[in-house]
C-alpha cells in the first residue's frame, strides 16, 4: 500500500511527505519541478518527474509502486496571476484533477485528499468562516479549487471515491530547515527578501476595521497542516467516515500588523514598515474555523506566530546564504 503525493517535491507536498514517512506509511513523489525542488525529496522516497496531465507516466507510476491512494498537491496556486493566465491555471488543476481521476478509476484507486482553497469562498462577509459559508470565488484559481472538489464529489457518486478536501488558508513556517517557501507572491517570502535586500516590508493599507488598522488573515503552520493530510489519508484507509471538506483554520488570525512585529522579533531587524494604499477588494478581515478539522483529522495549532515566522526565517536564510 502507497500514497502518491502529486507535488511531493513543492513547500506543502514536500513537508506532507515527511509527515508520511513518520507515520510509516509508504510515500511515492511525482513533481514537474516546475516550482519544486528535488532536493525537497527524502531520499529513500521514490521520485518520478513528470506532469499529472501524462495519464501514461500516472499510470505506469500507480502500477509500479502498488498505489492505493493519493494526495493531490499538486496545481498552478498563484491566485493573482491566474486572473492573466485562465487557461493555463484551468489546464493544470481542472483538467490536471479529471486526468488524475480517470487513471486512479482505471487503476481501481479509490481514496483521494485534496489540496483545495481558501480561495473557494472569495471575500466572505462573515467574520468566521465555516465549511457551509457561502462559496464565491474570484480568481480563476479559486474556480479551479472549486471545480477539483465537484470532480471529487461527482467520482464519489458515480464511482464509489472515497475522498475529502482541505481548504488551507495562509500556510506559512518550516517543519524543516531544508525546506522553504519560495513563492514570490507570498507575504513571508516577500517580506524577508525584503529584508535581506536591506529594504523596508511595506504594508497595503492601515485603516482598516481591525484593532491595529491593518487586515487579519488567518495563519497556519505548514507541519500542522501536514500532520492532518496525514490523518485523513489514514481515516480514508480505516474506511472511517469523513467530511467533504475541510477549513484549516486557526479560528482567531492574526494581523498583518502582528506579523511584522513578529518578524522583526524573530530575525532581530528592527524595522518601521512602510504604509502603502489599499489593495481594492482587500477585506478586513478573513478567519476560519478548524473545528470539524479538530475533531476528526487531528487539526490544532501547535506553532505559535514566532514559531511559524522563526522556522520559515531560518529556512529561509539556509536557501540563500548555506552556510547559516
Amino acid at each position: 500500500m502507497t500514497w502518491l503525493v502529486t507535488g511531493g517535491a513543492g513547500y506543502i507536498g514536500s513537508h506532507v511527505v515527511r509527515a508520511l514517512l513518520q507515520a510509516d506509511l509508504r510515500t511515492v513523489v511525482l513533481d514537474d519541478l516546475s516550482t519544486g525542488h528535488r532536493d525537497f525529496v527524502p531520499s529513500e522516497v521514490p521520485f518520478v518527474r513528470g506532469s499529472i496531465l501524462d495519464g501514461d507516466l500516472l499510470l505506469d507510476t500507480m502500477a509500479d509502486h502498488d498505489v492505493t491512494g493519493v494526495i493531490h498537491v499538486a496545481g498552478f496556486k498563484y491566485a493573482g496571476v491566474s486572473v492573466q493566465q485562465p487557461l493555463h491555471t484551468y489546464q493544470q488543476n481542472v483538467t490536471g484533477t479529471a486526468t488524475l481521476l480517470a487513471v486512479m478509476e482505471e487503476k481501481r484507486v479509490d481514496r483521494m485528499v485534496f489540496s483545495s482553497s481558501a480561495a473557494v469562498y472569495g471575500t466572505p462577509d462573515t467574520e468566521l468562516v465555516t465549511e457551509n459559508t457561502a462559496k464565491n470565488p474570484q480568481s480563476p484559481y479559486g474556480q479551479s479549487k472549486l471545480i477539483g472538489e465537484w470532480l471529487l464529489a461527482d467520482q464519489g457518486v458515480a464511482r464509489g471515491l472515497r475522498h475529502t478536501s482541505l481548504r488551507y488558508f495562509n500556510v506559512v513556517g518550516s517543519g524543516d530547515p531544508a525546506l522553504y517557501d519560495s513563492s514570490p507572491h507570498n507575504l513571508f517570502p516577500l517580506v524577508f527578501t525584503a529584508l535581506l535586500e536591506g529594504r523596508t516590508p511595506r504594508i497595503n493599507g492601515d485603516d482598516y476595521a481591525t484593532p491595529d488598522g491593518t487586515n487579519v488573515r488567518d495563519y497556519i503552520h505548514v507541519a500542522d497542516l501536514a500532520v492532518s493530510h496525514v490523518a485523513a489519508a489514514l481515516r480514508l484507509d480505516a474506511g472511517e467516515p469523513v467530511e467533504a471538506a475541510y477549513n484549516l483554520g486557526s479560528g482567531s488570525g492574526s494581523s498583518v500588523g502582528e506579523i511584522m512585529t513578529a518578524v522583526a522579533d524573530a530575525t532581530g531587524i528592527p524595522f518601521t514598515p512602510e504604509i502603502g494604499p489599499r489593495r481594492a477588494g482587500d477585506p478586513d478581515r478573513i478567519v476560519a474555523s478548524g473545528e470539524l478539522a479538530a475533531r476528526d483529522l487531528d487539526w490544532r495549532m501547535r506553532h505559535s506566530l514566532h514559531d511559524m515566522v522563526e522556522s520559515q526565517w531560518i529556512a529561509t536564510r539556509r536557501a540563500v546564504e548555506p552556510s547559516v
